[in-house]
């Protein structure tokens, strides 16, 4: 065969090769994402399983495009976050969540789950946030959950777990949270917890927990709270958690002593014949077993057979277990006596950490959060709440302010037509807003959120709904009133209208929409949208200084006059802290998100300035997504690199310069190198000169 025949006939196979190999470079992410889409569909059937909650989730959609309820993606299109708090979901937990490997936070709390745990959670590698508190789940807590590296925050409480604490949960090194609360878990109190070097909250309070507070847990260096009420521990309380406070709560063990707790009697020889022994298991006890034998989880196993054990020493040990039956048996029916009336008359969810008086028991809220299969059940108030009832004190919040920013419920059902579909303008995790007109005529916006959304304390949320009324800028959008129904179990706040919706609506729009801005108009939102900042972080004497949170182009509202108006401004304040982290995640994935937030969890204006310097280069480039090349065109002075190419050259390049500038200098990593926002007002003081 000639060499051209040959060079003829190996071009095909050449060109079948790199066809092959395309296409199995393409084929893995093509099916990642088809796994991903079975296993949520696998979840979904699982979890809600005659389809009434979750009905968004749909076999031949996209997870990724916004019509998945409650679940967000990365910026790689993997699922990240689901979010399906208080959505009624009464299903069980399907092991097909282990397929969802790059799942990050998962927030299932305040439904009606039932059944235990699956040990492929092990697979979400890197998952930070676990909440499944509020449900039915059962079963003994996975010790497979001990491999997830990632977590930071577990949140198991007010469930039904049994058996004991996994020893395992001591090798989460990153793990901030860790609340147990009312489940009827036994055993002893893992010393291994102590080796969690940045825990800062563990609550173990209302379960059935016997042995000593191991001296390993108290030492942990960050810990701020340890609750470890109504169980059945005792022995000496290690004098190292007097350090914590209040933060150390220790009522109903009758069995606890120590020195330095004024509430605590001084130990004896018979509490503990070892007390200057410093792990509660060392040495020997006072019934002849070793103490180093007893495992950390005190599952008691003993292991004894005919020729190792005398007959003389079955007798001896028949009577230590007939003794320890007969006590347990007396403890925990004095435990339980003490654990059910505490229970209906001293139980009020407030956060994983905070019991107080309230009227509801946990099984009573439950149980009526099954009948109404309703996620606007709360078990975070009273039975009868209404945080705006007449009578009510309301301590330092001004009550001239709240009665002449409350509305009735009539007024606000009337308003929106009794919550038409039709007039619903959007919904997120935790509210929706509708637009609504009111008997004057004015045209409102108004936000309703569900009860197990908002602050536990009504002192807080009336203080909250205080400082938002003191709002007064024309780039913040003006609060007009507020109700809250008891019957609903909801709060409305009532604002302003604004026609031209957020700005989002002016991000990535196609080249000829009636809705580009321009430039001019761009140059006034920037200005805009920086002196409703500086208003915010400044203090004055009828407002505190405040930081936003969550900056982002959902939150900029443009009025008719393309005026923006920060929206959203505050209602942190009345919001819990699951709510808040909950939503942030949104703007986490769109870039809003401070780097620093990451390691210290804090807010400051800083923060927010960051985020501005994300929505002036939002706003400039006219793109959602702020890249890095962004960043380097600015660097170089290439303003064509990152201007909107559907201004068609009809902006002025040396603003444009200037306020990607501007821009950069917002996003730099280090907070103490941003500017503050009135140095940024006066940077761009030319601008404001140019188009006025």
């Amino acid at each position: 065969m000639s060499k051209s025949s040959k060079e003829k006939m190996g071009f095909p196979h050449f060109l079948v090769s790199v066809i092959f190999l395309l296409v199995i470079y393409s084929v893995p992410a093509f099916s990642e994402n088809e796994e991903e889409l079975r296993a949520l569909m696998d979840f979904k059937a699982s979890l809600d399983p005659e389809n009434k909650f979750l009905t968004s989730w749909r076999a031949n959609g996209d997870p990724c495009d916004g019509s998945f309820e409650g679940l967000a993606c990365n910026e790689k299109g993997q699922v990240a976050n689901i979010s399906l708090q208080g959505k009624g979901l009464s299903g069980k937990l399907s092991s097909a969540v282990g397929r969802l490997r790059h799942l990050t936070g998962l927030y299932l709390h305040y439904n009606a789950l039932y059944g235990e745990i699956p040990r492929e959670m092990s697979n979400l590698s890197e998952l930070s946030d676990l909440y499944l508190n509020v449900n039915n789940l059962s079963g003994e807590i996975p010790s497979e959950l001990g491999d997830l590296a990632n977590l930071q925050v577990l949140q198991l409480c007010y469930n039904r777990f049994s058996g004991s604490i996994p020893t395992q949960l001591g090798s989460l090194k990153k793990l901030n949270v860790l609340a147990l609360q009312f489940n009827e878990l036994s055993g002893a109190i893992p010393a291994s917890l102590g080796d969690l070097g940045v825990l800062m909250r563990l609550d173990l309070s209302f379960n059935r927990l016997f042995g000593s507070i191991p001296t390993k847990v108290a030492d942990a260096p960050l810990l701020e709270v340890l609750d470890v009420r109504n169980n059945s521990l005792s022995g000496n309380v290690p004098l190292a958690l007097k350090r914590l406070d209040r933060g150390f709560q220790f009522k109903n063990n009758p069995g606890l002593c120590g020195s330095g707790f004024s509430s605590l009697r001084a130990c004896s020889s018979s509490d503990n014949p070892t007390l200057n022994r410093p792990e509660p298991y060392g040495g020997s006890s006072s019934n002849g077993f070793p103490r180093k034998e007893i495992p950390e989880t005190a599952n008691l196993r003993l292991n004894c057979s005919g020729s190792h054990c005398s007959n003389a020493s079955k007798a001896s040990m028949a009577s230590v277990i007939v003794g320890v039956i007969v006590v347990t048996v007396i403890v925990s029916a004095i435990g339980l006596l003490t654990f059910t009336h505490l229970r209906r008359n001293k139980q009020k969810l407030g956060n994983a950490s905070d019991v107080s008086d309230s009227s509801l028991s946990i099984d009573q809220s439950k149980e009526i959060h099954r009948k109404n299969g309703s996620p606007l059940i709360s078990l975070e108030y009273s039975n009868g709440w209404d945080p705006l009832a007449e009578g009510r004190r309301y301590g330092e919040v001004s009550q001239d302010v709240i009665q002449s920013f409350r509305f009735n419920l009539e007024e606000v059902e009337s308003a929106t037509q009794y919550f038409a579909e039709k007039n619903l303008l959007g919904k997120s995790n935790f509210s929706a807003v509708y637009k609504g007109t009111l008997r004057d005529g004015s045209v409102v916006a108004i936000k309703s959120i569900s009860k197990t959304s908002c602050k536990s304390e009504e002192s807080e949320f009336l203080k909250g709904l205080n400082m938002l009324s003191s709002l007064r800028h024309e780039n913040v959008i003006r609060l007009r009133g507020f109700c809250c129904s008891r019957g609903r179990k909801e709060c409305f706040l009532v604002y302003d209208y604004v026609p031209n919706g957020n700005l989002l609506k002016y991000l990535d729009v196609e080249d000829g929409a009636d809705h580009i801005l321009e430039w001019s108009t761009r140059v006034s939102i920037v200005i805009g949208i920086a002196k409703g900042i500086d208003y915010l972080h400044e203090y004055r004497v009828n407002k505190p200084a405040i930081i936003h949170q969550n900056i982002s182009a959902a939150n900029v509202l443009i009025d008719h006059r393309c005026k923006p108006l920060l929206s959203d401004s505050g209602l942190h304040k009345l919001l819990t802290n699951d709510t808040v982290f909950s939503a942030l995640k949104i703007s986490a994935a769109m870039g809003y998100l401070a780097p620093e937030y990451t390691n210290t969890g804090r807010f400051t204006d800083k923060s927010d300035i960051y985020a501005f310097g994300i929505l002036v280069f939002q706003i400039i480039s006219g793109a959602r997504k702020v890249t890095s090349a962004m960043r380097a065109a600015t660097e170089l002075g290439r303003v064509q690199d990152f201007i909107d190419k559907n201004l068609h050259g009809r902006f002025s390049e040396p603003e444009a310069l200037r306020l990607a500038k501007v821009a950069l200098k917002c996003t730099r990593e280090s907070p103490e190198e941003r500017p503050n926002m009135e140095r940024i007002i006066q940077e761009l003081g030319s601008c404001i000169s140019s188009i006025h």
